[in-house]
């Protein structure tokens, strides 16, 4: 099973004061790049990072050898950001795409494997995966994606929503990843 992900970093960060794609720890490691190097050691074969707000300046913090997807109409809500990230993976050959957005800092790798693992249990083939982590039964990231819900996860993205009603009426599998982390995004500086 070949496995992309993509990190959502295109926002402006309203509510962040800036566009958390430009964002540090307190020691300085780009979040952006936290991202990037968890889904690579989780396993996946290839990683996108989707950018918008101040993009050159979020592009210039991605490690190589992740790709930059600049999302040219970010300012239209996360779902904008997401349909551009499936867009460049649907022109790969990954079987599941790995979603995490860039404001989970402390998310760890193992939280990929264990939701990724779980969802190749699960559905066979590979390509009909549908997961995502669950923190004491609350949503969040990652989310994985099997290659033949793109299409549909594309026309059900609207605004700031993003593949979470999908994911509600297709029944994703949830799994539990609140002994790993909390699970919880940074809204705030």
């Amino acid at each position: 099973m070949r496995v992309c992900g993509l990190v959502l970093a295109a926002g402006a960060g309203s509510r962040f004061g800036g566009p958390k794609g430009l964002a540090r720890t307190a020691s300085g490691e780009p979040w952006v790049r936290r991202a990037v190097r968890s889904l690579q050691v989780a396993g996946c074969d290839e990683v996108l990072v989707a950018v918008g707000a101040r993009g050159a300046q979020v592009a210039s913090l991605v490690p190589s050898p992740a790709r930059v997807v600049v999302v040219q109409d970010w300012a239209e809500g996360l779902a904008a950001t997401l349909r551009a990230g499936l867009l460049v993976a649907a022109d790969g050959d990954a079987d599941v795409l790995v979603v995490t957005p860039v404001d989970t800092p402390d998310a760890p790798a193992t939280a990929v494997v264990r939701v990724v693992e779980a969802g190749r249990r699960a559905a066979q083939p590979a390509s009909a995966v549908l997961a995502r982590a669950v923190y004491e039964g609350r949503p969040g990231h990652p989310v994985v994606l099997g290659r033949s819900h793109w299409a549909g996860v594309q026309a059900s993205s609207t605004g700031d929503s993003g593949a979470g009603r999908y994911l509600a009426e297709h029944g994703a599998l949830g799994v539990e990843c609140g002994d790993l982390w909390s699970g919880l995004d940074v809204d705030r500086a």
